[in-house]
């Protein structure tokens, strides 16, 4: 099958590393524009740089904007920025977001907030944006990047699974609503796959570790027998986004090597 996103413009947020690196490439390759956010901007540029090499000789273009998804103020700037730079967002992902958990005795206020406005205000003040030129043009993707924690959250997985689980809510309810209109949103639920968010909680936690020996204790668990990479989940995203996925909206689909118990 031949996925194709000719045309179309890809926002994806937390675009740095990991997935939305993956992704970005994904995306890149099968011909859409991208725009890769996130707030360190080397590594934005080392990422814009991957994935130009990658599509060297197309007229795929990728731009990076450096923000803060947290503030409000940043979001509604980096969406007048993307408009300037494209004519149009046919894409977004929202997949900005870091693992926060622990005893729910522990997680102050702060945290809360700080966990919710990463993970689920981001999504909700993006979409806001994106959804009604996505109407008007009667054409639209919105991909909402979870945990299967949000799914089956165990003991200290808050905060992080609660927001997930209202991520999972809010895909269901902007699906719905653009439904009419074909506006598409899913949600994809990450298990263990290689990121850079890993390797970088790997280096603190473990240092006298390799990976393998740091990660090894969780691989076990997986009826797969082994970590996912990115590139693995970015196929499915560039999936559900093309005309390929066109019957596909209001969904959590677990990308997670069979990891969780809930389907």
């Amino acid at each position: 099958m031949d996925i194709r996103l000719d045309g179309k413009t890809a926002l994806i947020t937390g675009g740095s590393d990991g997935l939305g690196l993956a992704m970005g490439l994904k995306f890149a390759e099968s011909g859409g524009n991208v725009i890769l956010l996130a707030r360190n901007k080397d590594r934005l540029e080392k990422a814009a740089d991957l994935i130009s090499n990658s599509v060297k000789g197309t007229q795929v273009r990728v731009e990076i904007i450096s923000a803060d998804v947290t503030d409000s103020e940043q979001i509604s700037q980096a969406w007048k920025i993307s408009k300037e730079r494209f004519n149009q967002i046919d894409i977004l992902v929202n997949n900005a977001g870091a693992h926060a958990s622990g005893p729910f005795l522990e997680i102050t206020d702060e945290m809360w907030q700080t966990d919710l406005d990463l993970k689920l205000f981001a999504a909700i003040r993006f979409s806001r944006l994106a959804m009604p030129e996505m109407i008007s043009r009667k054409w639209g993707r919105i991909i909402n990047v979870l945990s299967v924690a949000g799914k089956a959250p165990g003991a200290s997985s808050a905060p992080t699974s609660v927001s997930r689980a209202a991520g999972m809510a809010l895909t269901k309810v902007l699906s719905a609503e653009g439904g009419p209109d074909n506006v598409l949103v899913n949600a994809l639920l990450v298990g263990l796959i290689r990121s850079g968010q890993h390797e970088r909680r790997h280096k603190k936690n473990a240092p006298d570790k390799s990976f393998q020996e740091y990660i090894s204790p969780i691989v076990k668990t997986l009826p797969l027998g082994r970590m996912g990479e990115a590139e693995e989940f970015a196929n499915l995203a560039c999936f559900l986004s093309s005309e390929a996925g066109s019957y596909i909206t209001g969904c959590a689909i677990n990308v997670d090597g069979g990891r969780s118990p809930v389907v």
